[in-house]
């Protein structure tokens, strides 16, 4: 005899429409579709990306689930499957297990953090800038009903300026995350500050490939349009 499905609705913060048309056009003024330039996107980058994840992390959550990253699919693997293992080899590559103390640099509403914790038994530390997704990781984590307490904490902070002591994490890794940054460089110094000498750092990076033509009016709207639909000060 089949079971009935009971599907789980995600808490969703419910916002005044004219509230929501209005930093949908603050956030797209920034862009160079409407008028913007990479310039002020990379002076005003946590008003930019925090007005993107406020609109768009209830979208991301209801079409693509907890882990908001990119993973390529292997034959008659499902796309959970896919994101699990991408998330796996990660844990694996950094030799995370327990007693590890790893940092999480921009850990969204924490999935693979989540994840990574359970499967290698590492304590993670997931550092965001912004606030609604912080307060969905928590939300998500107390679902679990895995103590995961145990293997997590949040921070709300900048991983431009993150409120850690030098040397603090024995591993490091980001998914699709440091893309977001206005500075490259910086973002990585920052990274290599709290990391333990001698110890790793991985991630999934976005870039342009060599491919990339800056001279073509075609390729460069389409590089404008991916910036404008994922929150990006700018593809290097």
């Amino acid at each position: 005899m089949s079971m009935p499905v009971h599907l789980i609705t995600p808490q969703i913060t419910s916002r005044a429409p004219q509230a929501i048309a209005e930093d949908i056009d603050k956030y797209e003024k920034y862009h160079t579709t409407h008028g913007g330039d990479v310039q002020a996107r990379k002076e005003q980058y946590a008003d930019m990306v925090n007005k993107y994840y406020d609109l768009a992390t209830s979208f991301y959550e209801y079409g693509w689930g907890t882990s908001f990253h990119f993973a390529h699919r292997l034959k008659h693997e499902t796309h959970t499957e896919s994101i699990r293992r991408h998330e796996h080899y990660l844990a694996l590559r950094l030799g995370l297990q327990p007693g590890v103390k790893c940092l999480d640099v921009g850990c969204g509403i924490g999935g693979p953090l989540r994840e990574i914790a359970l499967f290698s038994g590492a304590h993670i530390t997931g550092v965001n800038n912004n606030a609604y997704q912080i307060s969905r990781a928590l939300y998500h984590t107390k679902r679990t009903g895995r103590n995961l307490d145990q293997l997590s904490r949040f921070v709300k902070a900048d991983f431009m300026n993150m409120p850690f002591e030098d040397n603090s994490f024995d591993a490091v890794y980001q998914i699709d995350a440091t893309c977001h940054a206005p500075d490259q460089v910086g973002c990585y110094r920052e990274i290599l500050r709290v990391l333990k000498p001698g110890q790793c750092f991985a991630g999934y990076e976005w870039c342009a490939t060599s491919a990339y033509d800056r001279n073509n009016p075609l390729q460069q709207q389409v590089m404008a349009e991916v910036e404008l639909g994922n929150g990006l000060p700018d593809i290097r």
